[in-house]
């Protein structure tokens, strides 16, 4: 199994990178080739539609995401916390990331939320 640390690191430069090639590069590392991200905004299926949503979301916010806590792990299941930011440094929105990984250590399953729950009363 590969190391955890490095994979929420490939995952997270992969949030970054702006080149095509490069962007996949770091997912084919971190990510199972038909492993499924969802977040408030998208259902992707697969490591390729993936990395396309990723470079659309760079290319339309001229934003960045940056992982902002180490990840916790109790059996598969990872949880972390992320913010993007513009090219200026302001942050536009934060969020947790729920990891379910495959059996070799990658991302086989990401749900996103952004912003925090609301509190119950």
């Amino acid at each position: 199994m590969q190391d955890l640390d490095q994979t929420i690191l490939d995952y997270g430069a992969a949030w970054q990178e702006l080149d095509a090639d490069n962007r996949m590069r770091l997912l084919e590392r971190c990510f199972e080739e038909d492993g499924r991200y969802v977040d408030p905004t998208a259902d992707v299926k697969g490591r390729e539609a993936l990395s396309v949503h990723i470079g659309e979301v760079l290319k339309s916010s001229g934003g960045r995401v940056e992982i902002t806590t180490k990840p916790s792990v109790h059996h598969d299941v990872v949880h972390f916390r992320w913010h993007m930011i513009n090219a200026e440094g302001q942050e536009m929105v934060a969020g947790h990331d729920f990891v379910r990984l495959g059996a070799g250590g990658k991302i086989q399953h990401l749900a996103g939320f952004f912003g925090d729950p609301a509190p119950t009363a």
